[in-house]
């Protein structure tokens, strides 16, 4: 670890190889806390490459709980959070309905870091079990469709760095990879990042982790999803091409929304947000819903545009099919769980 902190500390980038070397020692060395310190804030004062990071999402995802299965054609929709919009849960949400529309979904998530209610807390409300192993996991998606995998439960090595993060008190490498980390070998993801100046970079860092097809987004206001507000920045990559534009909700037919009308509240109150949009209610928070599962199902590939991936998100909600994956979940993560405990 000395001679990449010292490396760090002359204002010099890691290679991939590197980090990977470097993070194998935070995940199996017993480093002390001042080290681990010394090598976040050495890495977020020189700015994190595409090598840097690529090197320690792979090396935290070989750290990882072991998902053995490889399934097909799975998605990921999971945003950086950070943005302070105190928004409801819009990708969980989303998720349901992307499943819906016939879309493997593993989603990747924690409790509330930066909001006060994170996905983890949204589906344990809604009675989603949070302790399920990957075999269970894998059971799961392949008999519904979507799963979730709790990350501090998939990631069990990075604990001692959670401590330290929180005793920092600022933001590091770590507030923005989580979504990277998913240890399902992922073939699409639409990944929402609170920072503009960083969607590229991570485009390049998931092309780098063998995407077929991904969306890196910062909506309007510096949020994590698409918003209704205004302009949204996408980088796009498909089969490593990497294109930007921007996505206006009028383009798409939707009505503008300031970002507070889709504020949300405690895990109870974005429990009901969640249900209320799944069982059809119109507005804000159902329109901010079937624009970015209409991104995540063409992200997925299965609409050959945004606008028509809007089409089949509307159409998984008024069906009832993602309401039905939101019951089916809940019910085989209990019987699952039931079953081993």
């Amino acid at each position: 670890m000395k001679q990449y902190l010292e490396k760090l500390t002359e204002g010099k980038s890691l290679t991939e190889c590197e980090m990977e070397n470097a993070a194998q020692e935070l995940f199996t060395k017993d480093l002390t806390d001042s080290e681990i310190a010394s090598f976040l804030t050495g890495l977020k004062s020189k700015g994190e490459t595409t090598e840097e990071v690529s090197g320690l999402v792979k090396a935290i995802r070989n750290h990882a709980l072991p998902f053995t299965k490889k399934i097909p054609n799975v998605l990921d929709n999971c945003g950086t959070g950070g943005d302070g919009s105190k928004s409801f849960n819009v990708s969980t949400t989303s998720a349901f309905v992307i499943a819906g529309a016939g879309i493997m979904v593993a989603k990747h998530g924690n409790r509330s870091v930066s909001s006060k209610t994170g996905s983890a807390d949204v589906l344990e409300e809604l009675g989603v079990r949070l302790d399920i192993s990957p075999d269970m996991t894998e059971e799961i998606l392949a008999e519904n469709g979507i799963a979730f995998l709790f990350a501090p439960h998939v990631h069990p090595k990075l604990k001692q760095i959670m401590k330290v993060r929180r005793d920092l008190k600022i933001p590091t490498i770590f507030n923005l990879i989580g979504p990277l980390t998913n240890p399902v070998q992922l073939d699409y993801q639409l990944l929402g990042i609170y920072r503009r100046d960083l969607l590229e970079k991570f485009a390049h860092v998931l092309a780098k982790l063998g995407r077929k097809r991904a969306i890196v987004i910062n909506g309007a206001g510096g949020m994590d999803e698409a918003s209704l507000a205004g302009d949204n920045e996408i980088v796009q990559v498909i089969e490593d091409e990497i294109t930007r534009y921007t996505l206006h909700p009028d383009e798409m037919g939707f009505q503008v929304y300031d970002n507070c009308e889709i504020r949300g509240g405690d895990a109870r109150d974005n429990a009901a947000i969640l249900m209320e949009v799944l069982k059809g209610e119109k507005g804000a928070y159902r329109d901010t819903v079937l624009l970015n599962a209409g991104i995540g199902i063409f992200t997925a590939g299965k609409a050959d545009s945004i606008h028509a991936g809007i089409a089949l998100a509307a159409e998984s909600i008024d069906s009832g099919s993602a309401l039905l994956k939101l019951k089916n979940l809940i019910s085989i993560s209990n019987r699952l769980n039931k079953a081993v405990g």
